[in-house]
C-alpha cells in the first residue's frame, strides 16, 4: 500500500513538472508529493528531482524525473525473520522507492499579429467593441490589456501576463523571438547620393519626376527610390517575375490614390535608410496599398518591410485607414508604435492572408482583419510560438 501511495505522488509529481518545465520545477515537484504526505526530509522520506533526463525509447534528454524514497519501519515481521533492507537507528526497516519519468510537451501556435516590445503593456485594446480578429491569434513579448471587448480573436497570448485579449487568453508563455529580422540581409547596397523630400509648403520645390509615379510601372528585381515616393495618380504594378521596392529615407505617399499589384504580379516594399535625418520611413497619405507579396524567392510572403535597424521615423498612427490596407502578406514594422484603426482586406488578385509584426500596437475602433486562412498559398510562413502543454508519463 505504501509503495502504491508512493508511485502515485511520484507520478503526479513527473507530470506537474513537466507541465511546469520551467526554473522553479523543483517547487511544484515538492508541492504536489506533500498533497499525497511525503515530505522531503520528514518521516524518513527521501524526494529528489531531475531535469535533462533521456526520455525511455526516443534519446530525447527533455525530461523529468521524480523519486521518492522511504524508510518504513520494521516491528512485527523481525520476529519472524524479516529484518528489511535498512535501518532507523536500531530498528529494521524496508526501504521503498518509487520513481517517474515525464516529458514536456508542447503545441503550435500561430499568430497574425505578433508585437515584439518587451517592456509594459505591447498589446492594448481601449474599448473597441467592434474589433474583430476572429480566425486570428495574437503574442506580445510583454502583456497584453485590452478593456471592453476580447478583439474576437481566437487566442490571446502573451509572456507577461494577458487581461482580456482572446477569446481564450494565456499568459507566461516564452517570448517570441523576432522571425524575421534576418530578412534585412537581402536589402541591396545604398546607390543614393541624395534623398529628396516633398515640399513642406505647397510652393516648394516638387519632387523629381523619378520619385512621382502614376499609370503603370513595369518593375522586376530591386527598384531602388532615393527618398520620398508620391503617386500623382493611380499606378499598377507589372512585376511577373517579382520586384522589390526599396525605399530609401523616405516615405511612401499614396496622396490620396491607389498602388496596386496587377492580376500575376507581387511585389515587396521595403523601407530602409538611417536614424540620423529624421525622414518617415513609412506609408502615409488617404490612399490604397493593394499589395500581393511574392509568394517565393528571399522576400517569399512579404508585402511591407521596415529595416529593423531603423529606429525613428517608424511609427504608424492610422494603419488600416490612412492609406487603406488591401494587403496580402506580412507588415513587418518592428519598432513602430502602431495604431491600428480601420480594416485589412486581402489584395484584389492575392490570397486571403495578413500577419503584422510591430514594436507595439494600440486598437481602436473598427480593428479588423477581414481575410484569413490562405497564408500558405501566400508563401507566407506565419510568427509561431511552442506553447507548452501538460506533460506526458513516458515511465
Amino acid at each position: 500500500m505504501d509503495r502504491r501511495s508512493m508511485q502515485d505522488a511520484a507520478d503526479a509529481a513527473a507530470l506537474a513538472a513537466g507541465t511546469d518545465a520551467t526554473a522553479s520545477y523543483r517547487d511544484t515537484v515538492g508541492a504536489v508529493t506533500a498533497q499525497y504526505g511525503y515530505v522531503d526530509g520528514a518521516n524518513y522520506t527521501r524526494i529528489t528531482s531531475s531535469e535533462s533526463v533521456t526520455c525511455p525509447g526516443t534519446g530525447e534528454t527533455n525530461c523529468y524525473q521524480v523519486t521518492i524514497s522511504y524508510k518504513q519501519p520494521l516491528y512485527l515481521l523481525p520476529l519472524l525473520g524479516f529484518r528489511g533492507n535498512s535501518a532507523i537507528g536500531d530498528v529494521p526497516a524496508q526501504t521503498l522507492t518509487a520513481s517517474a519519468i515525464a516529458k514536456p510537451t508542447t503545441t503550435s501556435r500561430s499568430y497574425c499579429i505578433l508585437a515584439l516590445n518587451t517592456i509594459g503593456t505591447a498589446i492594448l485594446a481601449n474599448g473597441a467593441p467592434k474589433g474583430d480578429l476572429s480566425g486570428c491569434n495574437t503574442m506580445s513579448d510583454a502583456s497584453a490589456n485590452c478593456n471592453g471587448h476580447d478583439l474576437g480573436a481566437d487566442y490571446g497570448d502573451a509572456h507577461i501576463t494577458d487581461t482580456g485579449c482572446g477569446v481564450i487568453q494565456t499568459s507566461n508563455l516564452p517570448i517570441l523571438v523576432d522571425p524575421y529580422s534576418g530578412l534585412a540581409s537581402n536589402i541591396p547596397p545604398d546607390p543614393c547620393g541624395a534623398y529628396p523630400q516633398e515640399p513642406a509648403k505647397h510652393n516648394g520645390a516638387p519632387l523629381p519626376a523619378s520619385n512621382q509615379w502614376n499609370g503603370g510601372k513595369n518593375l522586376s528585381g530591386n527598384v531602388n527610390i532615393c527618398g520620398d515616393l508620391e503617386l500623382t495618380g493611380d499606378v499598377t504594378i507589372n512585376a511577373p517575375t517579382n520586384a522589390v521596392l526599396v525605399i530609401r529615407n523616405g516615405q511612401l505617399d499614396t496622396n490620396g490614390y491607389t498602388i496596386k499589384t496587377a492580376s500575376g504580379s507581387a511585389m515587396t516594399v521595403v523601407f530602409t535608410g538611417d536614424n540620423s535625418n529624421g525622414t518617415t520611413h513609412a506609408p502615409t497619405g488617404g490612399g490604397t496599398l493593394d499589395i500581393q507579396a511574392p509568394t517565393s524567392g528571399p522576400w517569399s510572403g512579404v508585402a511591407l518591410y521596415q529595416d529593423p535597424s531603423l529606429t525613428t521615423g517608424v511609427d504608424i498612427s492610422d494603419a488600416g485607414n490612412s492609406p487603406t490596407w488591401d494587403i496580402t502578406g506580412l507588415v513587418y514594422l518592428p519598432h513602430s508604435n502602431v495604431t491600428f484603426s480601420g480594416a485589412v482586406n486581402k489584395s484584389s488578385n492575392g490570397s486571403s492572408c495578413f500577419a503584422m509584426v510591430v514594436g507595439d500596437i494600440t486598437i481602436n475602433g473598427t480593428a479588423s482583419i477581414l481575410a484569413h486562412g490562405g497564408c500558405t498559398q501566400a508563401g507566407l510562413n506565419l510568427p509561431t510560438n511552442q506553447i507548452p502543454g501538460r506533460g506526458q508519463l513516458v515511465y
